[in-house]
């Protein structure tokens, strides 16, 4: 049987490529893609999640609007990374597929309540808003959901938009702090193992020499993010944060890392939205997150190219 997942994302360019490897897969079943406001605010991130399931040629999964600000703070947004729309890059047109009536959360809520309790994996993108929202208004499907597998994060590579703190964690610190709370199996790809995720020049060329709309997008999209991670960290291409997400559930042999504590930091104004994780076991706190830190980078690519292939 295929793996049940619901993609929760703020779609991001790397957030697009994560859906399309998802929707490439026969071994996933896609339930729904829940948007909430992070790389840009939530209408652009309702609308590049239906342009990039047009673009993989599938109109009838369904996408939900969510929650358009984090629990207790006012919402940071990363269009320096990600350009205006969140997209930019290519020239997408825009959807025709509808947003569904349904609030993200409620969705969320009905689904897990709906379906065989351990048998839908949760794939958080971006900010944890629409989880802890979801969490908090019915404890009751904590219990349910198989697995929460995300990107965000970090410890030994610092942070991405503080000295401390990786994006996704950082909007929503609040959230975070709550999901990772909760008892859930929780799997986290933070920056230690996506920023050896990097589409170099060669790896670029291959999504382009697929010669397909979907491969020349990818490509575009890849070009316009670079550039900023290349002035930032001098690296040799940009990192692909959240497709990590999608490989990792498909070809969990691909990473490596150890069973943990993470706890999140929400009141000091210096680290907030850090990740403390307890690598070295100094700690007597339990253990609650699969903290991956090494990646296959060309097996990664590999399998990435391949599915990409299939659209």
């Amino acid at each position: 049987m295929a793996r049940r997942i619901i993609i929760d994302t703020d779609p991001g360019q790397d957030d697009a490529v994560a859906i399309l490897l998802a929707l490439a897969s026969p071994e996933l079943e896609v339930l729904g893609i829940t948007a909430v406001a992070g790389n840009v605010p939530l209408a652009l991130t309702a609308r590049n999640a239906r342009i990039i399931c047009e673009l993989a040629g599938r109109p009838e999964i369904k996408v939900f609007a969510g929650c358009e600000a984090p629990l207790a703070r006012p919402l940071v947004t990363a269009e320096h990374v990600h350009g205006k729309t969140g997209l930019d890059g290519p020239a997408l047109p825009d959807p025709t597929m509808p947003l569904q009536d349904a609030h993200a959360v409620e969705f969320l809520i009905d689904t897990l309540r709906r379906e065989p309790e351990g048998s839908v994996t949760l794939c958080p993108l971006g900010p944890l808003t629409n989880i802890a929202t979801a969490f908090r208004r019915a404890p009751d499907i904590i219990t349910r959901v198989r697995e929460i597998v995300l990107m965000g994060g970090a410890c030994f590579e610092g942070g991405n938009i503080t000295p401390a703190a990786e994006f996704n964690i950082y909007v929503d610190p609040e959230a975070a702090a709550e999901v990772f709370a909760a008892g859930v199996p929780l799997v986290m790809l933070p920056l230690d193992v996506t920023h050896k995720a990097l589409v170099t020049a060669e790896r670029n060329a291959a999504f382009r020499g697929l010669g397909t709309p979907v491969g020349e997008a990818v490509a575009q999209m890849t070009e316009f993010f670079e550039r900023y991670d290349r002035e930032k960290y001098g690296s040799d291409g940009a990192p692909l944060h959240d497709p990590c997400v999608i490989a990792y559930l498909l070809q969990p042999g691909l990473f490596a890392g150890r069973q943990i504590n993470v706890e999140i930091e929400t009141a000091s104004p210096l680290t907030l939205g850090m990740t403390v994780a307890d690598w070295w076991g100094v700690t007597d706190r339990p253990r609650n997150a699969l903290f991956l830190r090494d990646i296959d980078a060309p097996g990664f690519f590999t399998l990435l190219t391949d599915r990409l292939a299939t659209l």
